[in-house]
Order: structure tokens, then C-alpha cells, then sequence
């Protein structure tokens, strides 16, 4: 799979595979728009929402739930390695350089969702949406980063990736602790029995990945069922798959992790996009509060928040500013923090899932509010002077 590469040659090899997917799912994104305004949008909607004939999981139904609820669990893996990894070995393995990241990350999600709650004030069935425009898409940020090359210092890139891992794990603990309905003792008890054996596993040394993904698919068909979102069961799995080398010389994670970024971000990623993209742009009004305060949480929020957050720092001595980074640089790198995508549909599902129309008017929030980012930061980062300059 991936022998005797060690830290190094994995590192690079993730690397140089983050900005593709991102491209692929702009792609994915434009084809599920079309696609649901053309004459085979009512079939294109039917694929994914129409009861499947056989299911070996009987809460998964549909196509759509097997994309959401079991293909999205593997992604949430890739994202749980990847924070780990980050945190052991990465930019957010040094106290110093974790502050402003994080702070900023943390601003990032704030300023989104106070956006968001004072544009829907007076809505409260659109309260439980808050959290729709606090996430940050690494794919496609970093696609839109791609097409820029060089334009960009590499600490500003870094500092995007790190801002959105940390926004990642504030979005999976937002699913964990706010879009929870009900749980289910015995399955919790089981998923909670099953953690533990995989950090059991650990504890005692066990290097081989096999043990941990039996586990893993064993903790994911407990969480499916305990009430819990079952894709919080990628990244508790991840959490417990060992850093270490193994006595092959490998880094049993870092295995993992570049057996699965392909098939995330080139397969259950782009799927996603294409379930959960296409809209019909005329049946919704973009100003209504719903998509407008998704929209203007994503635009003006992340940007206020991330901008705010590291002249606060700079100006206070808690941290400096990324190396190399001008004005502009940060302003346009804010921007792209504001193209949410995935995890903003993601959470949109969950929070209005008794509510298709609601679902169908985040759906237009979330795509208006990342392509005005994406565009606006990549304009601000065109004309923002070179690294060497």
C-alpha cells in the first residue's frame, strides 16, 4: 500500500493530493446544479431520495442515507487522522504556532452564526441553523488556492489549512453536542464499550490496522444507532489508530490516511456533492432570511471573524501574523475561509431534517454565500502582490 515510505514520503504524498479534490468537487457541484434545473431534475432528485429495493442496514433507505450516514463516516475518518496527525506532527503540534489558528478558527465559527442569528431574529424555526454557515471546506478551498499557483505565500496556505482543520473539529463537536434528538442507552453503552476497545488496542501497543477497522465498522453500526450522528464514529476510530512506527517502519496512521484520502476526495466527497448540491434555483428566494443569513454569515462573518481575530492577536502580542503575508493576502485567504460547502450542507441536513423545503433554502444559502467567497478571495488574492515581490 504504501511501504517503507515513512513520515516524509507519506507527508509529501498527502500533500501534493489536497488541491485535485477540490477541483473535482467544483465540478461535481456544477454538474448537481444543473442537473436538478434540467428536464431529468425530478429523476436526478428521485436517485438519491427514492426507497432503495434491498438494504443490508435498515436505516439507510435510500441512496442519500447511505451517502450521509455511511460513505460521509469514512470521510469523517480521513478528517479525524488528518487532526491527529496535525496535532502529533503537524502545524498544530507546537503550542506557539497553535494560538492563532485556533483563535482565529474559533472567531471564524462566532461571527457566522451571530451574522446568521441576528439576519433569522424573529424566525425561531430557523434557529436550529446557526451553525450552517461556521464551517470552512478545506477540498475546496484549497482547490481554489490550486488554481492561483504561486500567487499565494506558502505560511498563508498553511495558515488556511490549519484555520480549517481546527474549524473541523468545532464542527464535529457541534453535530455531536447540538444535532443529537434522542439517544438510545443500549447502543451507546455498546459504541462507548466499543471506543474503549480501540483505545485499549492502543494502550497495549497493537500496530496492525485490521483490529481497529473491524472495530471501527463495529463502532460506526453502534453510533448509526444510538442517536449520535453516525459520522462522529470516523473521527472517534481515528482518534485511536496509533502515530507510531510500526516494526515494518511504517506510521500505521499515516497508512491509513493515504489508503482513504483518494477515495475521499475523489469518490465520497464528489458523491456528497452531487446528493446534496443540486438545488432548483426557482423554487426558493435567495433573501428570505434562511439562505440570506447563511449567505452573509458565510461572506461577511468568516471573513470579520478571521480578520478580526489575528490583528487582535498582533495587536495584543499573542501572535503574529503569518510569514510573508500582506494585507491582502490575509484578506483574500479570509475570504476562502468562507466557502463552506460540505460540512455546511452537512449540518443544514441535520438541522432542518423534518423540514425538506428548509433544507432545499440552506442549500441555496450555502451555495450562494461559498461561490461569492471563493470568487471575491480568489479577486483579492489575484491582485495581492507575489511572495517575492
Amino acid at each position: 500500500m504504501a511501504r517503507n515510505l515513512g513520515f516524509g514520503g507519506l507527508r509529501s504524498k498527502l500533500a501534493a493530493s489536497e488541491a485535485a479534490p477540490g477541483l473535482v468537487l467544483m465540478a461535481c457541484a456544477g454538474a448537481a446544479l444543473a442537473l436538478a434545473n434540467s428536464p431529468f431534475g425530478h429523476a436526478w432528485h428521485d436517485l438519491f431520495l427514492h426507497a432503495l429495493p434491498w438494504t443490508p442496514v435498515g436505516r439507510l433507505e435510500t441512496l442519500h442515507a447511505w451517502i450521509n450516514d455511511g460513505l460521509m463516516a469514512v470521510f469523517f475518518l480521513v478528517v479525524g487522522l488528518e487532526i491527529k496527525r496535525e496535532f502529533v506532527m503537524g502545524a498544530l503540534s507546537d503550542s506557539a504556532r497553535r494560538h492563532l489558528p485556533m483563535i482565529a478558527a474559533l472567531a471564524g465559527m462566532a461571527m457566522p452564526a451571530l451574522v446568521y442569528i441576528t439576519v433569522t431574529h424573529g424566525h425561531s424555526e430557523l434557529r436550529g441553523g446557526w451553525a450552517i454557515p461556521a464551517a470552512t471546506d478545506i477540498a475546496f478551498a484549497l482547490g481554489v488556492l490550486a488554481l492561483l499557483g504561486s500567487r499565494v505565500p506558502p505560511a498563508v496556505r498553511l495558515f488556511l489549512l490549519t484555520v480549517a482543520v481546527v474549524d473541523d473539529i468545532g464542527a464535529i463537536a457541534v453535530i455531536a453536542l447540538f444535532y443529537t434528538e434522542s439517544l438510545e442507552p443500549g447502543w451507546l453503552v455498546l459504541a462507548i464499550a466499543l471506543f474503549a476497545a480501540m483505545v485499549a488496542l492502543n494502550r497495549f501497543g497493537a500496530r496492525a490496522l485490521p483490529p481497529y477497522l473491524v472495530l471501527a465498522a463495529a463502532l460506526w453500526f453502534a453510533v448509526l444507532h444510538s442517536g449520535i450522528h453516525a459520522t462522529v464514529a470516523g473521527v472517534l476510530a481515528a482518534f485511536t489508530i496509533p502515530v507510531a512506527l510500526d516494526s515494518q517502519g511504517n506510521s500505521p496512521l499515516l497508512r491509513l490516511e493515504h489508503a482513504l484520502v483518494g477515495v475521499s476526495g475523489f469518490v465520497i466527497v464528489p458523491l456528497f456533492g452531487l446528493a446534496n448540491a443540486g438545488v432548483e434555483l426557482g423554487t426558493g428566494n435567495p433573501l428570505a432570511p434562511l439562505p440570506l443569513g447563511i449567505a452573509l454569515g458565510l461572506i461577511l462573518g468568516k471573513q470579520a471573524g478571521i480578520m478580526l481575530a489575528i490583528f487582535g492577536c498582533e495587536r495584543l502580542g499573542i501572535a503574529a501574523r503569518p510569514a510573508g503575508a500582506g494585507l491582502l493576502h490575509l484578506w483574500g485567504m479570509a475570504l476562502l475561509c468562507g466557502i463552506g460547502f460540505t460540512m455546511s450542507l452537512f449540518i443544514g441536513a441535520l438541522a432542518f431534517a423534518a423540514a425538506p423545503q428548509l433544507v432545499e433554502d440552506a442549500k441555496l444559502g450555502v451555495l450562494a454565500g461559498s461561490l461569492v467567497s471563493a470568487l471575491a478571495g480568489a479577486a483579492v488574492l489575484r491582485i495581492a502582490p507575489r511572495p517575492s515581490e
